[in-house]
């Protein structure tokens, strides 16, 4: 009785926690525009964004309302002991009645987000005028995504519990290292598996923009031939950019709204950020550390896996892989959010330093531009709270970032 307690007394926590941050960032979004970043919006397009950011945080604090009550529900009145008996129905197969157990989960989960998903980009970025997605292209996406999701989970799942059921005792350490390779190899293919299913991808033409990209990578002794531009404008007008893949496979793939809204200079400072990244290492740095967090979640769960107790806190007579392992993730949320509290303030250090790899290269002026101009272009939230940025941010402020490039100006 009070690990059941326990839980929902976490899962409150968790909600309180969330709200309060989005109040104190809601409060703070009403700042000032700081000095230096005066001229990113004229006083019409600083209305909008603050109308944007007020709707946005509305739209949140619903949208968690929603998903806390139902998950509240389901736990409390037994809703997770009835998804296991009607999975136990259907097959006592070990494998198959957890799969069915998180079949069910994962589909009730995406019945009760769709009309969110719907909401958020028919209505809240329709207003604004970021989206492009057409209705037909919004179905396709949801489909193709369940099936990618349903197809990847059920593999994942399968080979967790087949190595449960043989190796109990070793479980934990084999199933890591099982998963770690699978992880590794989907992100190795992700460009040529998962995004042709969502996106068309063309290798950047010969041009100004090319040779400016090839010149600097030469420049700074990073080996780049795999460019390409993705059709990210049919769905918004959103920019982005990213890299991807290892060695030879690595590649840099720009959005071609990203080539719609910045100059050339502008688009090689961003990939001088990227390959600032690639130089330190970060990309490396950040898989050994998902695989060592992995590594001590497994263990951690092997420890209650066969737990009476966990079972009985969901209302089952029996332990099993698929009840423990959900209560135990309910259990675990607060180490979820320290750890990714934990996560965000590596991230930030790692964006610095690719910042300032980008200064060191002559790029800082530039990039400062791109962000700008990014900012200005998604409506961003210039005066974040500084809890918020300290728990939640990945990325430093624009405000802290500009700051530091004027600094780098002035000292060159």
């Amino acid at each position: 009785m009070v690990l059941y307690w326990t839980i929902i007394a976490i899962v409150a926590a968790e909600f309180i926690y969330s709200i309060v941050l989005s109040l104190l960032n809601r409060r703070a979004s009403h700042q000032p525009i700081p000095r230096l970043l005066e001229g990113i919006y004229d006083d019409q397009a600083y209305q909008r964004q603050q109308a944007y950011s007020r709707e946005n945080a509305r739209f949140g604090l619903i949208s968690n309302c929603v998903d806390t009550t139902l998950l509240l529900t389901l736990f409390a009145l037994g809703g997770f002991s009835w998804f296991d008996s009607v999975s136990r129905d259907v097959s006592q197969q070990p494998i198959l009645t957890a799969l069915v157990f998180f079949g069910i989960f994962y589909l009730v989960d995406w019945a009760v987000g769709l009309p969110f998903s719907i909401y958020a980009t028919f209505h809240i970025e329709e207003k604004y005028g970021f989206n492009r997605t057409t209705p037909r292209l919004f179905i396709a996406d949801t489909l193709k995504g369940m099936v990618v999701s349903l197809v990847l989970y059920a593999l994942l799942i399968s080979v967790v519990v087949w190595i449960y059921g043989q190796m109990p005792t070793y479980f934990w350490l084999v199933a890591w290292g099982v998963l770690s390779v699978i992880m590794l190899v989907i992100q190795f293919l992700y460009s040529d598996l998962i995004v042709p299913l969502f996106n068309k991808q063309t290798p950047l033409a010969e041009g100004e923009l090319r040779t400016a990209i090839e010149e600097f990578a030469n420049r700074v002794d990073f080996k780049l031939k795999n460019i390409y531009v993705i059709d990210g404008s049919k769905r918004s007008s959103k920019a982005n950019a990213y890299f991807t893949g290892f060695g030879p496979r690595k590649r840099v793939v720009l959005y071609d709204t990203l080539m719609e809204q910045l100059t050339t200079d502008e688009i090689v400072a961003v990939l001088a950020h990227e390959i600032g990244h690639y130089k330190h290492r970060h990309i490396l740095k950040g898989i050994v550390s998902t695989l060592l967090t992995n590594l001590i979640n497994f263990y951690l769960f092997s420890i209650v896996i066969d737990s009476q107790e966990i079972a009985a806190a969901a209302g089952c007579a029996t332990p099993s892989f698929h009840i423990n392992m959900t209560v135990f993730m309910l259990l675990f949320t607060p180490v979820q959010i320290i750890t990714s509290m934990l996560g965000n303030i590596i991230s930030r250090r790692h964006e610095w330093q690719a910042d300032e790899f980008a200064c060191q290269h002559g790029m800082g002026v530039a990039l400062g531009n791109a962000l700008k101009k990014m900012s200005a272009k998604s409506l961003a939230n210039l005066t974040p709270h500084p809890a918020v940025v300290f728990t939640q941010y990945s990325h430093p402020t624009l405000l802290q970032r500009m700051e530091h490039f004027c600094i780098k100006t002035e000292s060159n």
